[in-house]
């Protein structure tokens, strides 16, 4: 959440600190603001709204070749222009961007008010800006450390000082922060989106570490001022990936990628001739997997749900038994952690803090922890034991679509590896793996009922309050609809188990309260059929996503057919329609798809 970016070199810094927050802006879009470091002064320019309003509205003569500049996220303090980073201290030499939480930020407040510093924001960031002025320091970096020895929370910072005009000073401690190593030039982002353009060699920093950075290189330390070394790697992504195209939402064009997405992180993984997958990153031998007694999988929001569907995957086939849970609870309870369990964190980004956290915390309590990220390279990649990359591509839009779909093939093709190290028949095998091959075009296909889709979520679009239902494999399928239809439609969506109905919430089925039913052809479906008579009974809507040839009853509002799978592999299909429902009841609606309200991408506060 929030986006950083900043810039030294030889060219004017404003226009280039401008483009990355723009292609930064899914990560925050209530404000957004720069700094630029010029021959007599410190410039600041920021702005509440989107990126658009800050340039529209940036003076003409905004000159200089240094400067940071940051989108915002609220968290302390509502969307203004005062609560818009960059913050400059009290003497506007000094400027500061942050992404993160400073936990004791009204402690140092009230000692900075008592002290008659007069505070112009309610954030917790310009704090930070006051004390770098007052800290005791012959260089910018003295006095960002002398700084942040008085902070505790998570942040990734930047600074400029009129000072010290060729330098930057940025700061780790757990939210991300990304150096981008240019030709006569240096950039800083919290994303690799804002850098991509420019090079694709980058460095990561490390939490605790911080980073000098000049027009001609950087160095790298610790907070106690020890150096560090660290080796540039090079982002695989292109810059034509964060585009548009002939989309009018990411979000749609990111369904479409589904897929070629699918097929990319099958790639060279499924081996016919043992009818197993290959996922060599995972660094765990045969023997190892065999000790494997429980599987634990750990995500926030989509990652979770997805997460539910590889749970049941892995105990199903790979008879192990299997849960999901979230990650933003897990540490929190003090869980007991297995020797004999593998914990499975599951994220886009790879810098979900609530999960990166959760992973710390099982490091040190000895456990072995496997990731599922999309992003190469992310905290979460290097923190765990090993893992498997999604290989999804750059995903923008908040609401996630392929990211999520390669989550939940990512775990089918674990269940698979440990399914035939244990006891999975190779004939079991061959059927998973051809089902595997078959879902690029099974998607596509659904893909293709496109405008039809569109024509039922503008019915649904209509009602203020749903239910999706389904049950066993199904249940995360109707959690997932549910989140993606309530994070960007804001229409009140709740999801059931469809054996749970009788047990409460049929009481509020009525006309006006729609339910989406999810149907698959598998051995509940007369149990779900029952249900469907039930929900009928009371005179409510239904809306049924099913496979060929199922007997749906006659009366249903619309009844969505998706191509048949093994039943195993169903669960990824018939998530497909919820995206493109949700996103048509978005769009029906009027709203921002990419950037709904309220959220952001890459959650990197608690």
């Amino acid at each position: 959440m929030c986006g950083i970016v900043g810039y030294v070199g030889t060219k004017p810094a404003a226009p280039i600190l401008v483009d990355g927050l723009a292609r930064l802006e899914y990560r925050g879009y209530d404000s957004a603001g720069i700094a630029v470091v010029g021959s007599s002064e410190l410039k600041v320019h920021k702005d509440a709204g989107r990126v658009r309003e800050l340039e529209a509205s940036l003076p003409k003569r905004f000159g200089g070749k240094l400067g940071i500049g940051h989108t915002r996220w609220a968290t302390h303090g509502g969307p203004s222009k005062d609560n818009a980073h960059p913050h400059a201290s009290g003497n506007e030499r000094i400027a500061v961007v942050h992404n993160g939480i400073f936990d004791n930020a009204a402690a140092i407040r009230a000692q900075l008010e008592d002290a008659g510093v007069k505070l112009r924001s309610e954030t917790d960031t310009e704090v930070l800006a006051h004390l770098i002025e007052q800290s005791d320091g012959a260089t910018l970096e003295e006095k960002v450390l002398a700084a942040l020895h008085r902070i505790e929370g998570t942040y990734g910072i930047a600074v400029v000082d009129l000072d010290f005009p060729d330098r930057i000073v940025v700061a780790r401690n757990g939210s991300p922060l990304i150096l981008g190593i240019g030709d006569g030039e240096m950039h800083i982002a919290s994303d690799a989106a804002a850098l991509i353009r420019y090079t694709r060699q980058v460095v990561y920093l490390d939490d605790g570490e911080l980073a000098t950075v000049r027009a001609d290189g950087y160095r790298t330390f610790t907070q106690d001022a020890s150096p560090t070394t660290k080796t540039a790697k090079t982002v695989e992504w292109e810059a034509e990936e964060f585009e548009r195209g002939l989309h009018e939402h990411f979000m749609m064009k990111e369904i479409h990628e589904q897929p070629d997405a699918v097929g990319r992180v099958t790639r060279g993984r499924l081996d016919e001739r043992f009818h197993t997958v290959h996922l060599g990153g995972l660094n765990m031998d045969a023997r190892e997997a065999r000790e494997i007694k429980r599987v634990k999988i750990l995500g926030c929001g989509s990652a979770y749900y997805a997460g539910q569907m590889g749970a049941q995957f892995i105990e199903e086939v790979a008879r192990i038994p299997a849960d999901a849970e979230p990650a933003s609870e897990f540490r929190y309870r003090n869980p007991v952690v297995e020797r004999d369990t593998l914990y499975v964190a599951v994220s886009q980004s790879g810098e979900t803090l609530d999960t990166l956290v959760a992973v710390q915390e099982l490091k040190r309590k000895g456990g072995r922890v496997i990731g599922l990220v999309n992003a190469v390279g992310s905290s979460i990649a290097r923190e765990v034991d090993g893992g498997v990359y999604l290989h999804a591509g750059p995903e923008v839009s908040v609401a996630s679509t392929k990211a999520l779909t390669n989550m939940a093939v990512g775990f089918a093709m674990l269940g698979i590896h440990l399914g035939r190290i244990r006891d999975v028949s190779p004939a079991d095998g061959r059927r998973l793996i051809e089902g595997l091959k078959k879902l690029p075009e099974d998607i596509a296909a659904i893909v293709a009922q496109e405008e039809e889709l569109a024509k039922i979520a503008g019915r649904l679009a209509q009602h203020e309050s749903l239910f999706f239902v389904g049950r066993t494999r199904g249940y995360p399928v109707a959690r997932e609809g549910a989140q993606k239809l309530k994070e960007i439609s804001y229409r009140h969506a709740e999801a059931y188990q469809t054996s749970e109905l009788k047990h409460g919430p049929l009481a509020l089925i009525s006309p006006d309260v729609p339910s989406v039913a999810i149907v698959p052809d598998d051995e509940l479906v007369d149990r779900n059929i029952g249900a469907l008579h039930e929900i009928g009974a009371r005179s409510g809507p239904l809306y049924v996503v099913t496979h060929p040839g199922v007997d749906i009853p006659d009366g249903v509002a619309a009844k969505i057919v998706v191509p048949k799978n093994e039943p195993e592999l169903d669960p990824i299909l018939l998530t497909i329609p919820l995206q493109i429902i949700a996103y048509y009841a978005a769009v029906a609606l009027g709203h921002d798809v990419d950037k709904p309200r309220n959220l952001a991408k890459s959650v990197t506060v608690e």
